[in-house]
């Protein structure tokens, strides 16, 4: 099992408290620079990580640091250029949905963006890698599909750009044969001089995205003064990450202990690297975002129109009045009456409820600060301020600051103002009680109303400077207005989601934000099936924050899912005739599937909108296919069913007890649903019998089948979808109905649907098709898989049953409840589920190169892999009955997993070498874990689904 990840931030004083005593989880930690202190970025990740250890109590640093990985953060500046979030750290700026992106939270901020796209990254780094280090004002985009992650001290992650761009910028060098290992590093180098070395080396810039190494991290921290109990200062020296390492780093080092560590550029292609840095490249950059081309073509509409440069987040303000001229406007936590008007470059934040009236001129900006009890600082400012340099010689809202205070008859030194002092630390911004249109008019109007009245609350008011105000503010109090106006957006968001991302977003989010209003619970009115899904989960999901029962509209939204699918058959009828002779049998047997990754991507509605990919192998169970169907005619005008392995049997004579199919755990329900699909209901046939005796009069004669399935029930071998697909394949047979594998893996699935266990795909297209394959589908209600076959080498004489074994546990466990508590994930576009399931289909990938390149430590890897997904999809796939068989045989294996949705069943094991195979099996079977556990012997099988007769 992979480490949990630990989230360390940086942050301004009073947000990281606010933050420790509010923070979501103890995976997240966050602690400040010292007071009065300069770290630098080497020295911030330095006491980030050693105040981190000490929180946690752990025995020494190195055990600390080994036990899990940590993603560090850097957000703790003072953020001169974007101002507005300066007090709470530019990691926690609102971030709006993109426009591409499904599962994204209406109340995100950059560190949500941040935190699952690094998260990906550090659960993709080979275990050496310890630490991830970036800044928290910049976001880099990775595509779903990264390279591999190479072991070495130190990892940056470059892009490749042109000279020009890269002169701004450290740039990682290395030899053109060897791409990967860093041969020097320069910082900042001249165009001319990167075009010389471009020459004979690969240059790539860097991203600020470092993994290192413990060594890595013990030397940082003793160039920070530590001395493996603490820093001989008391807190870490001045040390800068990318200045300091950077140029010493590589094989050309100079230096004999960074010499000593191995460093590798990962260059990533088709990423974006996003700035927000300032208040222009906040807007800039999420533009830049917005308009990210992505590989789905459902999102093509987006590309043709480019988003423009306004944002409205988390406010009460309908921009009914926007105009062309309105460019790089931001408004957040803001609430406006409808009339107000903005012009071009204006970034409004934290603004209450009142009658505002004041002029936003082109460039002005206006921050609310809540601090104390009651009181508002308004804090105006330019659009592109620096807020850097003496006072007498800064610009301050676009202007020179000096005039300002000419302006309004103020003597700066009379008023206490050091004009030598630099401007962040000027005491320039006023607490008042309660702020209006004429106080904020008078603070920023060029010419303003010479008031003596303003001039002397100005003058006797509680003055803050702009980095006093980072410690002052009343993060309750703007977090809490921030979380009321989104629960007022929230409203109009749900009356107009028709024309908004509504269907995309994260809706149990969205349903937490909607149920803390006071608004009427949601009415669902949408006909198309997807979106009313989404409609009915979120009206639930209401309810439910709300502390009542949504499982009514729950059901319904099943249902509803339930009869498109299974309408797609119904809109396909057939009328079997009769194609056996008298005497005849026909018998149909199939393997059962071992899937090996991807699995729970082939499920509706997620594969229904995202498309599907899993690569498995159809597999025989002791020399025989396990799931066999016999059929043949009989005189009486009745359906009779018997189930070998269960030792049952029943007569049906009548279009009630037909229909009569969707009893979980009845032994005939999947043959009542079968015989239904098949032709022998009125629903699925294209004349209307008004009796069972009729349809089969006219089929020709009443039918007798009998069904084996020799695997243990809950075995997750796909057993009762492989059955329903042999059992359908049979009936078309028989009946002379020519159905391709494609449409008896679709009439599979609507079988399920009728049978109200839902579920996919990919266990009878698994076991039908023959082989190891790589199945895939595109969007959209009719889910026919692609075949790509595999070579089978790493499945052959050498592996099966010596290095790859399949066991069962004797454990079990019943999907439905599983599979109902994902699809529910996916009905409200969770973005837990959501990340899981994206990446789950993404490693079906992983598994195809590996099986292509028929390596099988790499396969090893990438089972190992699918079970820590499906591990973090559902927390109870490996109960501790089944982690303590995976922790016996762990030495042994190079990965291993149990098979469907686990919790029980059967696990396939990759053994490291024979010997290690032979010692699993010793080991289980001289000790087995409960009288039912053995292992199986299995195969490939050369043919999938097979029809004979006799």
């Amino acid at each position: 099992m992979s480490e949990p990840l630990r989230n360390l931030l940086s942050l301004p004083p009073a947000m990281a408290a606010w933050f420790m005593t509010n923070r979501r989880n103890g995976t997240w930690f966050a602690s400040s620079d010292p007071a009065g202190s300069k770290l630098g970025s080497g020295g911030g990740v330095a006491q980030l990580l050693v105040d981190a250890w000490r929180f946690e109590g752990a025995s020494s640093f190195s055990d600390w640091l080994t036990t899990r990985r940590s993603l560090v953060l850097l957000a703790g500046g003072q953020s001169r250029r974007l101002p507005a979030y300066g007090p709470c750290g530019k990691i926690f700026m609102p971030v709006p949905v993109m426009r591409w992106a499904v599962g994204h939270r209406l109340d995100q901020t950059l560190l949500d963006l941040q935190a699952s796209d690094y998260g990906r990254v550090l659960q993709a780094a080979p275990k050496s890698a310890r630490v991830l280090v970036t800044s928290g004002d910049v976001f880099l985009a990775f595509p779903r599909r990264f390279p591999a992650i190479p072991r070495a001290d130190v990892v940056g992650f470059g892009i490749a750009v042109n000279p020009e761009t890269a002169a701004h910028f450290g740039v990682f060098f290395s030899s053109r044969e060897a791409p990967g290992p860093v041969e020097f590093f320069l910082q900042k180098p001249e165009p001319a001089r990167i075009r010389e070395l471009a020459r004979e080396h690969s240059f790539f810039v860097d991203t600020g995205l470092w993994l290192l190494s413990e060594r890595a991290i013990d030397v940082l921290l003793r160039r920070c003064g530590w001395d493996g109990q603490g820093f001989e200062h008391g807190t870490a020296g001045f040390f800068e990450l990318y200045a300091g390492l950077g140029p010493g780093l590589g094989a050309r080092a100079s230096d004999p202990e960074l010499a000593a560590l191995s460093t590798h550029v990962v260059p990533i292609a088709n990423a974006g690297f996003y700035h927000f840095g300032t208040t222009r490249q906040m807007i800039e950059s999420l533009s830049e975002l917005q308009n990210r081309r992505t590989s789905d073509p459902a999102r093509e509409e987006f590309w043709r129109k480019p988003h423009p440069d306004m944002y409205v987040l988390n406010s009460d303000f309908a921009f009914k009045t926007r105009d062309a001229s309105n460019r790089l406007v931001w408004i957040e936590n803001c609430a406006l009456p409808d009339g107000f008007q903005v012009s071009e470059r204006n970034a409004l934040t934290g603004i209450p409820s009142g009658d505002w009236t004041f002029q936003m001129p082109p460039g002005l900006s206006l921050d609310f600060v809540p601090v104390g009890v009651s009181g508002w600082v308004v804090r105006p400012y330019g659009f592109d301020d620096s807020f850097s340099g003496k006072l007498a010689e800064a610009r301050w809202m676009e202007r020179p600051a000096l005039e300002w205070f000419t302006a309004r008859d103020i003597d700066p030194e009379g008023a206490g103002i050091d004009l030598n002092l630099d401007i962040q630390e000027s005491r320039l911004f006023a607490e008042i009680a309660q702020p209006d249109s004429a106080w904020v008019s008078w603070l920023t109007a060029v010419e303003p109303d010479n008031s003596p009245t303003f001039r002397e609350l100005w003058l006797t008011a509680k003055r803050f400077s702009a980095r006093e105000l980072g410690e002052a503010v009343d993060l309750t109090r703007l977090f809490g207005q921030r979380r009321e106006l989104s629960t007022r957006a929230s409203i109009a968001f749900w009356d107009h989601r028709a024309t908004n991302p509504f269907f995309r977003v994260d809706l149990e989010n969205a349903a937490s934000l909607y149920a803390a209003s006071t608004a009427a619970e949601p009415i669902p009115t949408s006909d198309q099936t997807l979106d009313r899904v989404h409609e009915l989960a979120f009206a639930a999901a209401v309810r439910r924050h709300r502390g009542k029962d949504g499982s009514a509209l729950e059901r319904e939204a099943f249902a509803g899912l339930a009869d498109r699918i299974v309408g797609l058959s119904a809109a396909r009828p057939v009328r079997p005739q009769r194609q056996l002779l008298d005497d005849q049998i026909l018998w149909a047997r199939s393997p059962i599937r071992l899937d090996l990754a991807g699995g729970w991507s082939d499920t509706a509605p997620f594969c229904l909108k995202h498309g599907g990919a899993v690569v498995n192998v159809a597999a025989e169970l002791n020399g025989q296919a396990p799931v066999q169907v016999f059929v043949r005619a009989c005189a009486e005008r009745h359906l009779v069913v018997r189930s070998i392995d269960l030792g049952a049997e029943t007569v049906i004579r009548s279009l009630t007890e037909l229909e009569n199919c969707a009893q979980v755990g009845s032994e005939f329900s999947l043959a009542k649903a079968a015989f239904c699909l098949a032709g022998f209901h009125p629903r699925f046939r294209p004349d209307r019998a008004a009796t069972l005796a009729d349809v089969l009069e006219d089929f020709g004669s009443g039918l007798e089948i009998s069904m084996l399935a020799a695997t243990p029930k809950g075995s997750g071998l796909g057993t009762s979808s492989v059955l329903a697909a042999t059992l359908l394949a049979a009936l078309a047979s028989a009946g002379g109905v020519s159905w391709d594998h494609g449409e008896i893996v679709q009439r599979t699935l609507a079988l399920e649907q009728l049978l109200t266990t839902g579920g996919g795909w990919q266990d009878q297209a698994g076991a039908i098709y023959h082989g190891i394959k790589l199945l895939e589908t595109q969007p959209g209600f009719l889910q026919e898989p692609t075949v790509r076959w595999l070579p089978q080498d790493l499945f052959g004489p050498a592996h099966v049953n010596r290095t790859v074994l399949l066991y069962y546990t004797g454990l079990t466990r019943v999907a439905k409840t599983i599979l109902q508590e994902i699809v529910r994930g996916m009905f409200l576009n969770s973005s837990r589920h959501l990340e899981n399931l994206f990446a789950i289909r993404e490693h079906a990938r992983a598994a195809y190169h590996a099986i292509q390149c028929e390596s099988s430590d790499d396969l090893g890897r990438v089972v190992a892999r699918s079970w820590e997904l499906n591990c973090a999809l559902d927390s109870g796939t490996n109960p501790p009955e089944v982690a303590a068989i995976l922790d016996r045989v762990a030495d042994w294996t190079t990965g291993a997993k149990l098979l469907g949705a686990g919790g029980g069943g059967y696990v396939v094991f990759f053994a490291k070498d024979a010997a290690a195979g032979l010692r699993i099996r010793e080991d289980l079977e001289s000790r087995p874990p409960n009288a039912r556990s053995r292992f199986v012997d299995f195969s490939v099988s050369p043919t999938g689904l097979q029809i004979t007769r006799s």
